[in-house]
């Protein structure tokens, strides 16, 4: 892997991470796409990963890092007092219980999933569907409810959803999004709790990688670390402040529209020729 190969992967995963359009699958189906033969390498695909995925967490928390620090200081004093009785108390208690699906159905099922479902065609089909799920029922759902109206039990219901991300194409912020849109939140509210609850999966996720690669070390591959890490944090953190400010206007159309054509182009290149239809 190049450098230049690093910085486009890291962007890849930082935009792909919280827009609506499957950060595992894309990570997939760029090298696929390009021809990358870089997949192979069980080295640089451990060091790699613990680039991406801290990169794409340390962006989203210096974006949200008062938001964190309120929930934070709020989930100590609910567990101080007892009960949970403000909004930030609340939405801490969401964000925990919300995470708990994901952590018990990735930690059973995640490499399986990836050995498994990760070929380009079941991608290119996950796009095209949870794209228009995601389409319509943004369009169906009322926006009456904001941020003080999350609860607990909010956070678990998303959070079940957010655990159907493991599939490559699904895309978390995507099913957590339409979850939240589902049960009425708004599209701001909806993609911020979405990238919120993201956070611990995230983090997670990159630890347990870091831990196996404290023991083995970079292997010769810290400059693609560091040109991944860097991509994927200053991409993650745009992105975040783009789709916060799009979503109070716009809708999620043209989110649907990239995912139909990344569908598309995947299963012509398939049918045509062009590239196989396994990795």
């Amino acid at each position: 892997m190049s450098i230049l190969q690093a910085i486009i992967l890291g962007i890849v995963q930082g935009v792909t991470e919280f827009a609506p359009i499957s950060s595992s699958g894309h990570l997939i189906l760029v090298p696929w796409m390009l021809g990358w033969d870089i997949v192979n390498d069980p080295a640089l695909n451990k060091s790699f990963d613990v680039a991406l995925h801290m990169g794409t967490f340390i962006g989203a928390v210096i974006y949200f890092r008062h938001d964190l620090w309120h929930y934070i200081k709020a989930f100590v004093a609910s567990i101080g007092h007892r009960r949970i009785a403000t909004t930030d108390e609340r939405m801490a208690w969401a964000l925990v219980v919300g995470t708990i699906p994901g952590m018990i159905v990735g930690a059973a099922f995640e490499s399986t999933i990836e050995d498994t479902l990760g070929q380009p065609v079941i991608i290119a089909v996950m796009l095209a569907v949870f794209g228009v799920v995601l389409y319509v029922v943004d369009r169906i759902a009322r926006q009456d409810r904001g941020v003080d109206s999350i609860r607990p039990r909010t956070g678990l219901f998303v959070g079940i959803a957010q655990a159907l991300a493991l599939q490559p194409g699904v895309s978390r912020s995507g099913i957590t999004i339409t979850a939240s849109r589902a049960i009425g939140l708004d599209r701001a509210t909806a993609a911020r709790f979405s990238f919120l609850l993201a956070l611990p999966i995230i983090a997670g996720a990159g630890g347990l990688k870091a831990i196996d690669l404290a023991q083995t070390g970079f292997q010769g591959y810290l400059p693609q670390f560091v040109a991944g890490f860097a991509a994927a944090a200053v991409s993650g953190f745009l992105v975040i402040w783009f789709l916060l400010r799009y979503l109070r206007r716009h809708n999620f159309f043209w989110f649907m529209v990239f995912r139909l054509a990344v569908a598309a182009l995947v299963i012509g290149l398939v049918l045509g020729g062009v590239r196989s239809g396994t990795i």
